[in-house]
């Protein structure tokens, strides 16, 4: 009988179609890529691309992808996977490992306890320097997160300090680890939320950073590795949630036509209403606008720049919160400063706005006999609106955080909406004042 032969997939090749494929033809395909690099394959996939394979493949081909994660990236994969499935991929894995698992899942999510891995390389401060390194080997072969450092613990576990492995082969093979080890360490707590850890890493290039609970006994160790796709998640969530819509659970082809719909409709009918604002704003001023047709004109410039500058105020604190740039506590700072940058900004688009009706004045004659008073009305509309919009979108992500809310939430939509309604009451007091006993 003739059998098929089937041409073996490149990873790169399947890694670019994976999201294009059916889960029927993931597996189909992942079945294809040869043995030698499919482990690498497997560990470039997300925690739920990960999740969704195994659980697609037959029992015994789950216990071998799962038990080749560490214990904290079987931990993603295990809370990536639907509740109901959990348990049982839990008892695909050895007992040494189902244990520590179980530990890191007890941690929240977010928090380092939760990103951490049990197994790191491990040294005693009273060992020498050729001991340490053969113990260091002996411990590669047990699957250890990374060697870099070597943590140097007492009997009961306490971080004492940290080493190398260049301070280990630089050191003369009979001093103590204690003699060359680095009393200076970086460490989180089991509770550190992963936002902190991140900004741990990059202020002092690390490529681990050990995690101890509250008696200084060390638990684990998170990684660069780890911290990089908690860093890319985070911004991920706070770019959506600026656009004006929920945060995403999944990568884009990965969720649902519905789930995606009400996630986006909540903030769109949010913003909906409060542009009815606006409606009711004009309304109000329906006279002014009968007995001066040529305000209306220049509504959508008021507004747009109005939104502009408050979407930009907005979307540069929220950045600055995320990297603790500023603090709650610098609220007043900021808030004299948009004022300032408001009125700098205004004055400099009311310039461009007044110089613009004037130019068109002359050459087309577009807006009547009172085009100066119609010029100044914009440009000191545009220097009040611009600097409202400023103000209020710096100050907005300060007030969201204060009440315990993402800062994020304060989207450059929302703002917009915001400072629509109130650049035209802007607009139309300013030419209340300056169109009196002429236009109005």
């Amino acid at each position: 009988m003739a059998t098929l032969d089937f041409e073996p997939i490149f990873p790169h090749e399947l890694r670019d179609a994976w999201p294009a494929l059916s889960r029927d033809e993931r597996v189909e395909s992942f079945k294809l890529v040869p043995h030698a690099t499919a482990d690498d394959f497997f560990l470039s996939l997300s925690a739920q691309e990960q999740a969704e394979l195994i659980l697609l493949l037959a029992p015994g081909e789950r216990r071998t992808w799962l038990r080749l994660l560490a214990p904290d990236d079987a931990v993603d994969v295990i809370q990536s996977a639907p509740a109901g499935a959990r348990e049982a991929l839990l008892q695909e894995l050895d007992e040494t490992t189902r244990r520590e698992v179980l530990a890191l899942l007890a941690y929240e999510e977010d928090d380092a306890g939760g990103l951490m891995n049990p197994r790191f390389a491990r040294a005693r401060p009273e060992m020498t320097i050729d001991e340490a390194i053969s113990y260091l080997r002996k411990q590669t072969r047990e699957k250890v997160e990374t060697v870099y450092y070597a943590y140097v613990l007492d009997t009961q576990q306490h971080l004492q300090g940290v080493v190398s492995l260049r301070q280990l082969f630089q050191s003369a093979p009979d001093k103590r680890v204690a003699e060359v080890m680095s009393r200076d360490l970086v460490t989180v707590s089991e509770d550190t939320d992963q936002e902190a850890v991140s900004r741990l890493f990059s202020e002092h290039g690390l490529m681990a950073i050990p995690v101890v609970d509250a008696d200084k006994r060390m638990k684990g160790i998170v990684t660069v590795d780890d911290i990089v796709q908690v860093v890319q998640e985070e911004a991920t969530e706070d770019i959506q949630k600026v656009g004006g819509m929920e945060a995403l659970d999944a990568p884009y082809f990965e969720v649902g036509f519905l789930a995606m719909l009400k996630k986006r409709a909540g903030w769109l009918l949010v913003l909906f209403l409060g542009e009815m604002l606006t409606a009711t704003a004009m309304g109000y001023f329906e006279e002014e606008i009968a007995r001066a047709v040529v305000l209306s004109l220049f509504i959508p410039l008021i507004i747009s720049s109005g939104g502009n500058s408050g979407s930009q105020a907005t979307t540069l604190i929220i950045r600055s919160l995320a990297l603790s740039e500023v603090r709650l506590r610098d609220w007043w700072r900021v808030a004299r400063r948009e004022v300032l940058a408001g009125l700098a900004l205004g004055t400099t688009l009311g310039c461009v706005g007044i110089a613009r009706i004037l130019i068109w004045q002359a050459i087309f004659h577009s807006y009547g006999e009172h085009a100066l008073l119609v010029a100044l009305t914009v440009g000191l509309s545009l220097v009040g609106v611009v600097m409202w919009g400023t103000l209020s979108g710096s100050m907005l992500p300060f007030l969201l955080r204060r009440l315990g809310f993402d800062p994020a939430s304060a989207s450059a939509p929302f703002v917009a909406t915001l400072v629509d309604v109130s650049g035209l009451v802007i607009y139309f007091t300013a030419a209340s004042l300056i169109l009196h006993g002429t236009l109005l």
